[in-house]
């Protein structure tokens, strides 16, 4: 049988660039990997250094602020942005503090389901047929 051709892509083709995308996401700009995608919003100021974040926390939050902003930036006012930045701050200071947390391979989960209170049992229900005798 003829089947027509299809012009789009293939779930596998899709899988595939899927699984590439994500592995380089944090080693390579979207740009790099699609030019078309290369973002063409106006140059921004430089943003104002936290006072609490190292140079590295502060290059991750302005990265992660150009990100949003070249995705969404069309959808933001000027004083919405500038609340994105203040939020955006606000959660690289939240990063900071659990990765510091010292984590090993063999460390157990540190929350474990156990109940808030302890329930009290009820007693067992005697037979109709004992119930019966004692009166």
């Amino acid at each position: 049988m003829n089947r027509p051709k299809r012009t789009g892509i293939s779930r596998r083709q899709f899988a595939q660039r899927a699984a590439l995308l994500s592995a380089s996401a944090t080693i390579v700009p979207a740009a790099g990997v699609f030019p078309q995608l290369a973002p063409t919003a106006p140059a921004q100021e430089p943003s104002v250094p936290h006072p609490n974040l190292s140079p590295e926390s502060q290059t991750e939050a302005d990265a992660r602020l150009q990100q949003i902003l070249a995705q969404y930036g069309s959808r933001f006012s000027d004083e919405e942005k500038k609340s994105i930045q203040q939020i955006n701050l606000m959660t690289q200071q939240a990063l900071d503090r659990v990765r510091a947390f010292p984590l090993e391979n063999g460390d157990a989960p540190a929350l474990y389901l156990k109940p808030l209170v302890e329930r009290e049992k009820k007693k067992p229900e005697m037979p109709a047929s004992s119930r019966a005798k004692k009166s």
